[in-house]
């Protein structure tokens, strides 16, 4: 007999691999982009893409407002992780290159949201997840070292680099956990995921009025702009939110370690940055971290609002 619960977390890890597959083009879609501060393309993209997600779920926003100022600490700790994570992600890109920018903003975030379940919620994270992650983790540590140790490593920009991308992957576990809290307070997914993103693009939208103008001048910028808000913040992120609601948040952060892999081989084909066999090597630990996680899903239980857990 099919297990249901397990049908249901095999389709979510399908709709976080697809998200995690167009995340991965945005240090690719950004490098086109000319004359653009990094702060300026994070804040259009997730800005702009997070009041489109307000938009979205405008209705169950208005009919959930009741729950939602109940839990308005959640909202705001979720929106300042949507202000960090875009500002900390493109930096990071901007100064040690697309592949290892995402390496270190993905590749940390399964740590910071497991920790996040395990101090806040208690929750005990299984064998099964702790193998995923030290696959994923460790792939993505190996594509982080070639990027470094390449022909045009740089220490004094390599490092802040490195930095930025643990403040990325810190604000995304925040902002990843926050919502799934939400949704197991029994908020709907799409009130949860409008509230914090909404939030979190209107917290955007100084900086992108501040350092935005270079985007409306040229129409490559206008481009990259507009795809990446349409396509991999707005799009990725409905179906990181339907997913969301499915399987907890470590586990979503532990699958979206598919986007360094996917940044990566982007770069490396397109922008023409080197990884050589220790990062390919990477990027088959990713990849068997995401077998993990999708083969052979074990039984999954209610835990407070319906939020599923995985059991041992």
């Amino acid at each position: 007999m099919k297990n249901p619960a397990g049908g249901a977390q095999g389709t979510a890890v399908l709709m976080l691999l697809a998200a995690s597959v167009l995340w991965g083009t945005t240090g690719t879609a950004a490098a086109q982009a000319h004359g653009v501060s990094p702060l300026a393309i994070g804040a259009a993209s997730l800005g702009i893409g997070g009041l489109l997600q307000a938009v979205l779920g405008a209705r169950s926003l208005k009919a959930a407002r009741v729950p939602l100022v109940i839990n308005r600490r959640l909202v705001m700790l979720g929106a300042v992780g949507i202000l960090v994570y875009p500002l900390a992600f493109y930096s990071s890109m901007h100064l040690g290159g697309v592949a290892l920018g995402t390496v270190i903003s993905l590749g940390t975030a399964p740590l910071f949201s497991g920790l996040l379940e395990r101090l806040i919620d208690g929750i005990k994270l299984t064998t099964r997840w702790y193998l995923a992650a030290a696959l994923g983790i460790s792939g993505s540590t190996l594509l982080g070292f070639a990027r470094a140790s390449g022909d045009n490593a740089n220490a004094e920009t390599v490092f802040p680099s490195c930095l930025l991308g643990l403040a990325a992957g810190a604000s995304y576990a925040v902002y990843s956990w926050a919502a799934g809290r939400l949704m197991a307070n029994g908020i709907p997914r799409k009130a949860a995921v409008g509230a914090v993103f909404g939030l979190g693009g209107l917290l955007l939208m100084p900086v992108l009025l501040a350092t935005g103008a270079p985007l409306m001048q040229d129409p490559l910028n206008f481009a990259v702009a507009a795809y990446l808000v349409l396509v991999p913040m707005f799009l990725g992120y409905v179906l990181f939110g339907i997913a969301l609601s499915r399987v907890p948040a470590s586990t979503a952060t532990t699958v979206t370690l598919s986007e360094p892999a996917v940044a990566a081989a982007l770069a490396v084909f397109l922008l023409g940055e080197h990884l050589g066999p220790m990062g390919w090597a990477g990027m088959v630990l990713i990849a068997a971290a995401l077998v993990v996680l999708m083969l052979r899903p074990r039984p999954r239980v209610p835990q407070r609002a319906g939020m599923l857990l995985e059991v041992d």
